[in-house]
């Protein structure tokens, strides 16, 4: 069976960008040990995200395990360290828009995990959320999901704050904003751009 793509608003189309959700060992500072990647091109399905599971320095905390996301020590014994994988994960979202919910968090721990990494920007669907939806309860991403009626049958297997199913929300979120909204690309920028995210402009005949 083919799995069905996803229509991705005439606001992005142009764009380069990439969903993103980490989880980490509850740590400080923290490491990530599971994350999941959704580059967004001509089309989007779920067969198209990119997810890893990592081995931390520092063993997870229990209370993360028990109450956040449920993954304990033994899920990730075997998994391969950051330092295997940040190469990968680089190449994955090197150059595009990096799209989170609550962004502010995917920024900050991927920069310190990845020192010479620089997205173009940071798109933040939670700021996205308030700005098209004031008023709400919460924003959390599951009452957001909730409020949308999204479609997340493809994640159904899996579980609210892993990173699969946390990134595929966000992106079918994002989708939703931006078709009931009535804003472009310049308007999107605006309003959920995470304040200090945009790269600088390249000077003419440099580098960055």
């Amino acid at each position: 069976m083919t799995e069905m793509t996803t229509p991705i608003p005439s606001a992005l189309t142009e764009y380069k960008l990439v969903v993103v959700d980490v989880e980490g060992n509850g740590q400080n500072p923290p490491e990530i040990i599971e994350m999941a990647a959704l580059p967004v091109d001509e089309t989007v399905t779920h067969a198209d995200m990119r997810s890893w599971l990592i081995r931390p320095e520092k063993p997870i905390a229990p209370i993360v395990t028990m109450k956040v996301h449920g993954i304990g020590n033994k899920d990730v014994a075997n998994s391969p360290r950051w330092t295997d994988l940040a190469a990968q994960i680089t190449q994955v979202i090197d150059g595009r828009v990096l799209v989170a919910h609550g962004a502010h968090v995917e920024y900050r721990v991927l920069s310190a995990h990845l020192p010479d990494w620089a997205p173009p920007m940071v798109l933040d669907t939670l700021r996205l959320a308030k700005y098209v939806w004031p008023g709400l309860p919460s924003y959390s991403l599951e009452k957001l999901a909730d409020h949308a009626n999204l479609d997340l049958t493809a994640v159904a297997d899996q579980q609210p704050h892993r990173a699969g199913y946390d990134t595929w929300s966000a992106w079918q979120l994002l989708c939703a904003l931006v078709n009931h909204s009535d804003l472009d690309w310049p308007g999107l920028i605006k309003v959920a751009t995470l304040p200090g995210s945009i790269a600088p402009a390249q000077p003419e005949g440099g580098l960055w």
